[in-house]
């Protein structure tokens, strides 16, 4: 199976990522949202990804926070064509032998919808 990126926004900005512009190039985050599904069978699911830089961590943290960055895309500035590529990529060279295996994967890049979801019985 392989996935792909059907879509990719921030419902914190209001406006595509693709016309975003920080008001500080190199000190910002936001919340963006990956929407992925597999390429034949369709359908899709959602990964969150906290996307922000070394100067927003710097000052929104103490020195004495540890910070584990799981789900975190780091970058040194606002560039949504280099943002959007990484992640395009690795999405879309993300196999398996199914969706399950597929969205465990992606899920270390976003977090997943389902990531511990358990089905009641």
């Amino acid at each position: 199976m392989k996935s792909i990126l059907k879509n990719f926004y921030s419902s914190d900005i209001g406006i595509p990522l693709s016309d975003y512009i920080p008001v500080t190039n190199d000190n910002f985050c936001i919340l963006a949202r990956l929407i992925v599904g597999e390429a034949k069978l369709g359908g899709e699911e959602s990964f969150d990804i906290t996307i922000c830089t070394p100067k927003w961590l710097i000052s929104n943290h103490d020195d004495s926070d540890i910070i584990i960055g799981r789900h975190y895309l780091i970058v040194f500035e606002y560039n949504y064509q280099r943002i959007f590529s990484k992640l395009k990529t690795l999405v879309e060279t993300t196999r398996g032998d199914t969706w399950d295996e597929i969205g465990s994967k992606i899920g270390r890049i976003g977090r997943w919808e389902f990531e511990d979801y358990k089905e009641q019985i």
